[in-house]
């Protein structure tokens, strides 16, 4: 599978210009590639006013995904903010170049930035299935939490979209690395990078590291579109060789 990462600053609460910023960086991909990934809440940056700027499902930003997706005949994937049912959602989006979506509302919410006195909490874990891939989508805060991101669904791909703060890069490039060993998964890192409105930097460290904890895309921290090709075959052969996943302990989440 051909991807796509997308390392940016991101225009406070601006939806508008944000969608400019990344059609424009998505339109100079020469390549063809089969899922792009955009960063958390890559509409808005990481805010605590939903009232403000959130969108519907039927609002302009998912239409946008919707009508990218199609023209580029390819998967987008990315964050925001929705609201739903009067409820706000921390909502990541996976938009198959048919336009179909499907959903997964990020389900640790950021407790330290009053993110879980805001917005609501997602209660299911999603799985895609795409051109023979599954796909397990995770938004930020998710990463710190192993046991609702075990791998009990022998999916293929652990994707995390973050606005993850600078001063606690080191566990991010540690937290993702665990999670590919611990899951015998790819695992893929999309984060922001530049400061938002609240002083708060991004380093990015957009990465992708692959089922034995080996880096293929090495932390970056400059602005940048990111492409590589994920190979699921070679995977799936040294998960078979190795078989760690066999002797996991079995659990149900209550």
């Amino acid at each position: 599978m051909r991807v796509a990462l997308i390392q940016s600053p991101l225009v406070w609460e601006n939806p508008k210009a944000n969608r400019v910023y990344f059609e424009e960086k998505i339109n100079g991909i020469s390549e063809s590639v089969n899922l792009i990934v955009l960063p958390e809440m890559f509409s808005t940056g990481f805010t605590m006013n939903p009232a403000a700027i959130a969108e519907t499902m039927q609002g302009e930003t998912v239409l946008w995904m919707q009508a990218l997706a199609k023209d580029k005949k390819t998967a987008v994937t990315g964050s925001l903010v929705i609201e739903d049912g009067g409820c706000f959602y921390n909502r990541m989006l996976f938009v198959y170049p048919s336009g179909e979506i499907l959903h997964y509302d990020k389900r640790h919410l950021f407790t330290l930035a009053g993110e879980d006195r805001i917005y609501t909490a997602g209660e299911q874990k999603l799985i895609v299935d795409y051109l023979g891939w599954k796909i397990c989508p995770m938004v930020c805060y998710d990463l710190r939490f192993p046991v609702f991101s075990r791998n009990v669904e022998n999916y293929d791909l652990l994707l995390y979209v973050a606005s993850w703060p600078e001063k606690r890069t080191q566990a991010w490039d540690a937290l993702l690395k665990a999670r590919a060993i611990e899951n015998m998964s790819y695992v893929v890192g999309v984060n922001r990078i530049g400061t938002d409105d609240n002083g708060h930097g991004y380093s990015g460290h957009t990465q992708v590291v692959d089922c034995l904890g080996d880096y293929l895309l090495e932390p970056k921290e400059s602005e940048g579109v990111f492409l590589l090709v994920l190979d699921r075959e070679s995977m799936l052969a040294t998960r078979k060789q190795l078989g760690f996943l066999k002797d996991q302990d079995l659990f149900k989440m209550l």
